[in-house]
């Protein structure tokens, strides 16, 4: 199967948005095939701002239909306790939003952009997604994140270099309830790094401790501002250490 075959048999979609590169390239091929396509981004507190910013942009760029939905993620019981399958419960709230909300609209066939690279066992949401009948069409047609890249790449979309980047709730440790603060105080954090030419990091917290994962080829600049880094974040952390081993 490929993506042209694939919306030949599913001409009408609502796709799961979140403006990264794999779903960009979906809702570019989406209609680039003709298909007649609704991009949803579900905006909760576990998104930093900057992800919608991208998702508006894009489907500008792409001239698509784009449906934003508020959610409060934060008033799911099963997802504040943040247990090992806090991404299942995740995954089930806010794609029974994503599908009530399309059916309103006239979509009865629903897609994301799971790519053949995304590994099941790792990815407790990708369990959700089988029960709800969420088709993966890139998944489908065994795509793997590198050549989405280069694909997007090819076609100017602006997304196609855009790191993956995981939700805020990643960055509290497992069995530590998420709150509202932990949240904005991350994404504070990121934002200050971001400014600082850093890309494709985590701050992680800790009570009041922070741990900044970077990848191998930032390790150095890390090392050497990590001064600044402490100056920076020290209104919302006590102590700031690196991860010894890259991301």
């Amino acid at each position: 199967m490929n993506l042209r075959s694939f919306f030949d048999k599913n001409p009408k979609v609502a796709l799961a948005f979140s403006g990264g590169v794999d779903s960009s390239f979906l809702l570019y091929s989406a209609k680039r095939n003709k298909a007649t396509v609704k991009a949803y981004f579900i905006k909760t507190q576990f998104q930093p701002h900057f992800e919608l910013e991208n998702a508006k942009r894009i489907a500008k760029h792409l001239n698509a239909d784009l449906r934003i939905i508020d959610a409060d993620i934060l008033s799911y019981d099963d997802v504040i306790k943040n247990t090992e399958d806090r991404c299942y419960h995740c995954k089930r709230a806010l794609f029974s939003i994503f599908i009530e909300e399309a059916k309103k609209d006239g979509f009865y066939t629903f897609i994301d952009g799971t790519n053949f690279t995304d590994v099941e066992s790792e990815r407790p949401g990708m369990r959700a997604l089988k029960e709800m009948s969420i088709m993966s069409p890139m998944r489908e047609c065994d795509m793997t994140k590198n050549q989405i890249r280069e694909l997007a790449k090819a076609v100017k979309l602006p997304t196609w270099n855009l790191p993956s980047y995981s939700c805020l709730a990643t960055r509290i440790p497992t069995g530590t309830i998420i709150t509202s603060e932990d949240l904005e105080r991350t994404e504070r954090s990121e934002n200050i790094l971001f400014k600082m030419g850093f890309n494709d990091f985590r701050v992680c917290c800790n009570g009041n401790s922070a741990l900044i994962k970077v990848k191998s080829e930032q390790m150095e600049k890390a090392k050497e501002c990590l001064k600044d880094i402490e100056t920076a974040l020290s209104d919302d952390y006590d102590s700031i250490s690196l991860d010894p081993t890259p991301r």
